[in-house]
């Protein structure tokens, strides 16, 4: 693609989300995604195109994804448009005796046995991922998040861009963590998640490095060191070479300048595209902001090491917002005193206050889902609220039936609906 063909910073965003397919009644996953897609095309297709809403399948069998067939500005429209397509799928779904279910994790299934592989268009790259990292499990089968793609036009913006998104990589869970339920009890983790993640790859360390990206801030020292390093690393391991580098790169947020985007992909699903939209929000506002170096300039943000931010992370993957971030110089370049105890959750609502008044009509929209979040947790910290330590069967069928009406009405949690009280 010619840079005449890209946008700027900021200009359109891509925003993707993966939902299970699970059965109506007992709630367990259903591998039905192909057969879902042949009902409407009358072959195994890997995508549909509904208009300004896309569908496409996983690589799991029970998992569909939902984004938006071209970059867009207007968040709000697109709410609207992912609400029509989740009703419309499972309208679809309930033909199956099937339904949606979000959350980037689900509470019960079992991957060893439950775990279908897609086998048709681009089956090959599937196989191929399972042959080497064995994909029956957790981090690979029983997970789903949302993407945020965030344009840039040249290596100028790329460095920009790049280097805000580093910073705010480690405290996105904080804001949505939503996987502290697997296997039927609670994980001590409250995004188990991104737990798989940062090891799912282990074999082959290159592939998601430290999930936090290198301090990398150019195509060609990107490529020289991390493309090139990814073809090394896994050639043995695919001597056919069906898998590209460019796939293959699982850092929490990687480049693709073969389009002139940054993908982020550490945010956890949420209960519905309301809440899921709004943190999508927060966090471009949020890098809007540390690009136009309201509060540091680019050079200091490219100061912080990936091992600093990593050890930020690593701790907020567990505690979510109840993280205390012990990092007194990443506190004191965000404004706080790094004197005194600062949770994540702290973090973000000052942020908040200040990103609200520099830019209070891009929050307004949004303004009640992410005070919800921040006054009452994540949707992990929700869920185990809703819980009230009872782990049993029907107790977890109880608050994930609730989850997923959220998720048919467009509807935040409220740990209070629902739960062994």
């Amino acid at each position: 693609m010619s840079n005449t063909n890209r946008l700027h910073l900021f200009e359109a965003f891509g925003i993707e989300l993966e939902y299970m397919i699970v059965d109506i009644e007992t709630l367990n996953v259903k591998p039905i995604a192909d057969e879902v897609f042949k009902s409407l095309t009358g072959e195994y297709t890997g995508e549909i195109n509904m208009g300004p809403v896309t569908w496409s399948n996983e690589l799991a069998l029970h998992v569909l994804e939902l984004k938006c067939s071209y970059p867009t500005k207007d968040l709000v429209q697109l709410g609207v448009d992912f609400q029509e397509a989740i009703e419309q799928m499972n309208e679809l779904l309930s033909t199956f005796h099937a339904r949606l279910m979000p959350t980037a994790a689900h509470p019960w299934m079992d991957p060893e046995n439950e775990s279908f592989r897609w086998t048709h268009d681009n089956g090959e790259i599937y196989a191929a991922y399972d042959r080497i990292f064995n994909c029956k499990g957790h981090g690979w089968s029983n997970l789903q998040s949302t993407h945020i793609n965030l344009p840039f036009y040249d290596d100028e913006e790329f460095s920009k861009l790049h280097g805000a998104i580093r910073l705010i990589l480690p405290l996105l869970p904080a804001l949505s963590a939503s996987s502290p339920i697997i296997g039927g009890k609670f994980t001590n983790f409250l995004d188990k998640r991104l737990d798989y993640y940062q090891n799912n790859q282990k074999i082959i360390p290159s592939l998601t490095g430290k999930v936090i990206p290198e301090a990398i801030f150019s195509k060609r020292t990107y490529r020289k060191y991390i493309y090139s390093q990814i073809e090394q690393d896994i050639a043995p391991h695919d001597p056919d070479g069906i898998l590209d580098p460019i796939w293959l790169n699982s850092r929490g947020a990687i480049a693709r300048f073969d389009r002139g985007a940054i993908e982020i992909r550490i945010i956890d699903i949420q209960e519905c595209p309301a809440a899921d939209l709004a943190i999508a929000n927060l966090v471009i506002v949020f890098l809007q902001m540390l690009t136009e170096e309201k509060i540091m300039t680019t050079e200091v943000q490219h100061e912080f090491k990936t091992t600093d931010l990593q050890a930020i992370f690593k701790g907020v993957i567990r505690h979510g917002e109840n993280t205390v971030i012990n990092d007194k110089e990443y506190l004191k370049a965000f404004g706080f005193n790094p004197y005194e105890e600062v949770t994540a959750g702290d973090f973000w609502r000052k942020m908040l206050i200040n990103l609200h008044v520099m830019y209070p009509e891009r929050l307004e929209p949004w303004y009640e889902q992410i005070h919800k979040i921040l006054d009452q947790g994540t949707l992990a910290s929700r869920i185990l609220a809703s819980t009230n330590d009872n782990y049993e069967h029907s107790n977890l069928k109880m608050v994930y039936r609730e989850l997923t009406d959220c998720l048919e009405n467009n509807q935040m949690f409220d740990p209070c609906l629902e739960g062994a009280f």
